[in-house]
């Protein structure tokens, strides 16, 4: 598919293992208590960096402050990919507490490809993995390669699976294609609670 620009962007169909059936009682409370949306973004820009940022804003992801996490889903998650993310957690300029895969192109004819994967067990407890590559078959080669090792390192498995891939051709402006799984965001500072300025916490020189 082309853009305004030229850009070819490109995007992966999903693999998504259907949600298990919710568990009753104290288990079910668990099942429900987190779910990570998995979104992809496209951008374009005249830096790479710039293209960068396009893709946070088509994800939905712009405008917080990203704090990566090393890929270790909590029990009771639900991984719930979608189209973008309309209402991100947080306000303009919090922590936003995800797994990021991100790649840049910006040679005419380089692609970009991101991807993330995933494996869980029935009660939500799992595995996230990020990775880039210059084409789509090499990026799900190392996703699946990471999450079996993973797998091995801990000697565990997990029944289910999935996998969210974007990827963009480069011809002419630089492009940048991401794959995001938002967890949580946080503020700043409490109610009330003093943030050092300039020299103050280091204190003055008599």
């Amino acid at each position: 598919m082309r853009d305004r620009t030229g850009a070819t962007t490109t995007s992966a169909t999903r693999v998504v293992t259907p949600p298990e059936p919710h568990p009753r009682g104290e288990d079910a409370a668990r099942s429900a208590a987190m779910t990570i949306p998995v979104a992809r973004g496209i951008g374009h820009g005249p830096t790479e960096l710039a293209a960068f940022d396009a893709a946070l804003v088509a994800a939905g992801v712009a405008d917080r402050n990203l704090i990566p996490l090393s890929s270790v889903l909590p029990p009771g998650s639900e991984v719930l990919p979608v189209e973008r993310i309309e209402r991100a957690p947080g306000e303009w300029g919090d922590r936003l507490y995800c797994v990021l895969a991100e790649a840049r192109a910006s040679r005419p004819g380089d692609e970009a490809w991101a991807a993330i994967g995933w494996v869980h067990d029935e009660a939500g407890r799992g595995l996230l993995v990020e990775h880039t590559a210059a084409d789509e078959a090499s990026v799900r080669l190392l996703v699946g390669a990471s999450l079996h090792a993973l797998c091995v390192n801990r000697g565990t498995s997990f029944a289910h699976r999935g996998i969210e891939v974007a990827g963009a051709r480069c011809q002419g402006a630089p492009v940048c294609a991401l794959v995001v799984a938002v967890f949580a965001a946080g503020g700043w500072r409490r109610a009330g609670a003093h943030v050092p300025v300039g020299d103050e916490h280091l204190g003055r020189a008599a």
